[in-house]
């Protein structure tokens, strides 16, 4: 009964070590088993992505958030009369009362034409990097003369004498010169008032004199703000026709808001220029306001200045692949012994595996010191080599560990052409996943996954 088990055991055993099906099984546990280290590397990048990001959120804040400007915006207020009718307890009668409130009426300029030229600026804390800007943006325009009759408000009730500007901006912290603005020929001087429900914060001048009020003739203005900034400008097309021009030397600008550009074009230095052109008839709200100025941040157009992908978001998307890279690697081991007859232990799978693993460590950590190309080169050729080297060990010729070698060459290669890919990323690894699904059907269809190998297990 003794020597019957045994025999059992040893077939067991035997069909275990030998067993092409059993080999495969093995492969595929080592596999998932090698994603619990794979995930633990994403977390890290994951960490060190977030680290990143506090910095450069600490630079950008101390430097300079993000530009939205909208004006002028002239500012008129003017007399509401209200009549009641209240019983007199003393006269015994009905009488009328006249109450007077001072009610306040927005208009916006009849042209606007701004420019605005944006210079970026490299930031660097540790390892970390980020990118602001300074910015100098000019806006001129006009005022056509008020239009009261929506309201049908007397010219008596018309308080111009009390007439102001306002312009609406963010980042009022990030401003370098000192807020004037020139209407009809005089300068004004703007003074903050505190930000509305939408973060806006709005600048009001003095009272305008009277000749400058703009209630019988056209009046021109012009202004000049110098910001440091980050992240994106905005503007908001107020002006009956809005004219807004920017230039700068940023390469990777995402155009973004309610509006397309009309013209854009890329300089010679590697920045660009793009053009806007807005009627008040493209916009979907009016030219004027009474009593309550809405908050119009959400029609604003305007460019951001988006750093491309950076090195962790790379590393990230490069660890997504991890599962592939493992997967096929093992693969192709585990064909060419199944073809070869040449047994791989599951230790040298492991040792292979972890290797693998080790790429995306040396990637981070070499990305953080130099850029991800060369980081990508030197950790993709130390793993290729190291695992070449291991595989000739293992498979006792050159023949098969070549093989191994430009497979992995070719394998990081193309994951390296679909993390640069933005538009085409899905349809390049689609079709290469294609291709090699392709390959290994090709070289498995003859393999007979019933037999059994008779030649003993033998490690190298």
């Amino acid at each position: 009964m003794e020597i019957h088990q045994t025999n059992k055991n040893k077939k067991v055993w035997h069909w275990f070590t030998t067993s092409i099906t059993a080999k495969f099984i093995i492969t595929g546990v080592l596999t998932l088993l090698l994603m619990i280290p794979l995930s633990l590397i994403q977390d890290l990048i994951t960490e060190r992505e977030e680290r990143q990001k506090g910095v450069v959120s600490e630079l950008n804040e101390k430097w300079g958030d993000e530009i939205l400007l909208y004006g002028p915006i002239l500012k008129v207020p003017y007399k509401k009369h209200t009549e009641t009718i209240q019983y007199n307890e003393i006269t015994k009668k009905n009488e009328k009362q006249r109450t007077t409130q001072i009610h306040y009426a927005y208009f916006f300029p009849k042209d606007l034409d701004i420019n605005s030229d944006v210079q970026t600026i490299p930031k660097k804390r540790n390892n970390f990097e980020t990118t602001v800007f300074s910015a100098d943006i000019v806006t001129s325009g006009s005022f056509e003369t008020p239009n009261f009759s929506e309201k049908s408000v007397a010219t008596d009730d018309i308080v111009w004498d009390k007439a102001t500007l306002l312009i609406k901006t963010t980042n009022l912290k990030g401003l370098k010169s000192e807020v004037k603005l020139n209407l009809n020929g005089n300068a004004y001087n703007f003074e903050t008032l505190p930000s509305d429900q939408s973060h806006i914060d709005t600048l009001e001048s003095s009272f305008i004199a009277l000749d400058d009020v703009p209630s019988e003739a056209v009046r021109s203005f012009d202004f000049k703000l110098s910001y440091n900034g980050s992240r994106s400008v905005q503007f908001v097309p107020i002006g009956k026709v809005t004219n807004v021009q920017m230039t700068s030397d940023w390469q990777h600008p995402k155009h973004s808001g309610s509006f397309i550009t009309q013209h854009k074009r890329e300089l010679d230095n590697g920045g660009f220029e793009a053009q806007w052109k807005l009627l008040h008839t493209n916009r979907p709200f009016s030219q004027q306001y009474f009593v309550i100025l809405p908050s119009l941040t959400h029609y604003a157009f305007g460019t951001d200045f988006i750093i491309p992908l950076d090195e962790y978001h790379q590393s990230e998307r490069a660890a997504k692949y991890g599962f592939l890279v493992i997967g096929l690697t093992f693969l192709v081991f585990f064909l060419i012994q199944t073809l070869s007859k040449i047994s791989i232990h599951p230790f040298q799978y492991l040792m292979i595996g972890l290797a693998l693993v080790m790429f995306y460590t040396l990637l981070i950590s070499i990305s953080e010191h130099s850029s991800f190309v060369k980081a990508y080169v030197i950790a993709g050729s130390a793993v290729v080599v190291m695992i070449t080297l291991y595989s000739k060990s293992i498979l006792k010729n050159w023949k098969f560990p070549v093989f191994i070698g430009t497979s992995l060459t070719a394998l990081y290669s193309f994951i390296y052409v679909i993390i640069q890919l933005e538009s085409y990323a899905l349809l390049a690894g689609s079709i290469g996943l294609f291709v090699i699904l392709g390959i290994v059907m090709y070289v498995s269809r003859k393999i007979d996954w019933y037999s059994e190998t008779k030649k003993p297990l033998a490690t190298a």
